[in-house]
């Protein structure tokens, strides 16, 4: 009778290790949709995934005259990119008002310089007065580069002497220059960012 106990219980027991091993391997199967294929290794009677990490490298914080000089340099990279449009359009605008000019009369020059700065306040107004002091320096500085004039020169010529030391007082107050000329050493940085932004220009009109 002991005999048959035990018979009954090794049975019962190596029926529920084939259960248990079957289980297993069913749940090591992949099925499903959403089952994505890893590689594994087998540890004594475990599956473990194996997944490569990509190389990264660990450095050390910026230091604190990277950091600055990184800013600087975002800070004017911004300014460019926002005004650079501003002073292409105001070396158009310029051509074009020189050339009409050119036939005019002293009165007619007059109407036509007033219509002028109607149109362009209407088209650039807001625009332009929503740029803040800093970027109003570099686009007094990229005008100069597109028309080889400064804003000063640029407002003696088409609105006379008396308005130009006028907006040159308003510029000083507000840390500005009309005075300001654009040089290709000092202003270098200014230079590098310009030629990166025509590329990038010339390379969406040809994509």
């Amino acid at each position: 009778m002991r005999i048959r106990i035990k018979q009954i219980i090794v049975s019962l027991f190596l029926a529920l290790g084939v259960s248990l091993c079957h289980t297993e391997a069913m749940a090591q199967e992949a099925h499903g949709a959403d089952v994505i294929p890893l590689h594994a290794m087998i540890v004594g009677r475990d599956t473990v995934p194996v997944i490569t990490l990509a190389i990264f490298d660990v450095v050390a914080k910026m230091p604190k005259a990277l950091r600055k000089e990184r800013e600087r340099w975002s800070r004017l990279r911004n300014a460019v990119y926002v005004t650079y449009p501003f002073a292409r359009s105001a070396a158009k605008v310029l051509k074009d008002v020189n050339t009409r000019m050119a036939t005019m009369n002293k009165r007619e020059r007059k109407a036509f310089l007033a219509s002028k700065e109607k149109e362009l306040k209407a088209q650039f107004g807001d625009k332009l007065e929503n740029l803040s002091v800093y970027q109003g320096k570099v686009l007094m500085k990229l005008i100069d580069r597109e028309t080889g004039q400064n804003c000063f020169e640029i407002i003696k010529e088409l609105k006379g002497g008396f308005n130009a030391r006028v907006w040159q007082t308003v510029a000083f107050f507000f840390g500005g220059n009309l005075k300001s000329d654009y040089d290709k050493q000092e202003d270098r940085d200014i230079e590098v960012i310009v030629q990166e932004l025509e590329m990038y220009q010339q390379f969406r009109a040809y994509n």
